[in-house]
């Protein structure tokens, strides 16, 4: 498709507006003796909050760009076709962030074609979805399927090649790509453009073997989910007990993670994470108060990430 010389310009002034944003991770820039992890704020935690209420808090928690998530979790992914590309460019550039990552359960990992589009538009380089396919699987069993998985992904991941992105898949409950072992034969088959988003809840709350496994899947990490399981997500408790998911609140000791991830110089994204319920209300109640519980998690990491 041609472009007009206007559209070209917008576009490139997009990307420019997400690369100028100081978005190299901390441990690229400074060498990997000063290895820092490298946050991203997911939008849901707000809520249904408008954007424009967002952007502002997003330096705030230490994340130099957003993922933005469509409804029922979130509805900023909506709110971008609201306001229109260019608009939503502008705000993110008013704030000096980029938009790191776009989260698409809904569409799947079969369906993000012109979502890989809009967000190479953006300079947007990472996209988290789900691992479609049989459940419960184990052994060879399970090796073959996540090979078929991958085989059909391949006409996807040459869209993801040409528009820049990586199709970060989440070890998700009830998905195909779940467990360790289904995580290890897809960062062991998987090619270019097709990493891990992973996801500590969905996993035995063990640190050692968290740890492990983080150091077996290495560079197919895109993004990391400081995420534990606490008392759940699916039902609704009382804000203490549902805060337990969070990092430094639950029982999960993230020291041994982080220094798996400082192991392997992880250079992904960190996303301090959980799921409130109903699904669709903010974590708390106002802006401020979510961007204080975000903090007060990035505290406990990086006292962890320290040695305590």
């Amino acid at each position: 498709m041609n472009l007009s010389p206007n559209r070209r310009t917008f576009q490139a002034s997009m990307i420019a507006a997400s690369l100028g944003s100081g978005l190299l991770p901390k441990s690229s820039e400074a060498g990997t003796d000063a290895f820092a992890l490298n946050y991203l704020l997911g939008s849901c935690m707000y809520g249904y909050l408008y954007v424009g209420e967002i952007f502002p808090e997003v330096r705030k928690t230490g994340s130099s760009a957003i993922d933005i998530w469509p409804k029922v979790h979130g509805n900023q992914r909506e709110q971008l076709d609201g306001l229109g590309e260019e608009k939503f460019a502008e705000m993110l550039k008013a704030h000096d962030i980029a938009l790191g990552c776009i989260t698409q359960y809904k569409l799947g990992p079969f369906g993000l074609q012109n979502e890989m589009k809009l967000a190479s538009r953006f300079g947007c380089s990472t996209m988290v979805t789900g691992g479609r396919g049989p459940k419960g699987l184990k052994g060879q069993e399970l090796k073959k399927e996540v090979g078929k998985f991958v085989e059909a992904m391949k006409p996807h991941l040459q869209v993801a090649a040409e528009t820049g992105v990586s199709i970060a898949i989440e070890n998700h409950g009830s998905n195909l790509i779940q467990s360790p072992d289904s995580l290890k034969w897809l960062a062991e088959m998987g090619p270019d453009h097709l990493g891990i988003a992973l996801a500590p809840y969905h996993l035995p709350q063990e640190p050692e073997l968290l740890a492990d496994l983080i150091r077996a899947l290495g560079p197919s990490i895109k993004v990391f989910y400081a995420w534990q399981h606490g008392m759940g997500c699916m039902t609704r408790l009382p804000k203490e007990q549902e805060l337990l998911q969070m990092p430094g609140k639950g029982t999960l000791d993230f020291a041994p993670l982080l220094a798996a991830l400082k192991e392997i110089n992880y250079q992904g994204w960190t996303e301090i994470f959980m799921h409130p319920v109903p699904r669709g209300i903010p974590i708390h109640e106002t802006a401020a108060e979510v961007t204080r519980e975000i903090n007060a998690a990035r505290d406990y990491l990086e006292t962890q990430l320290r040695g305590g």
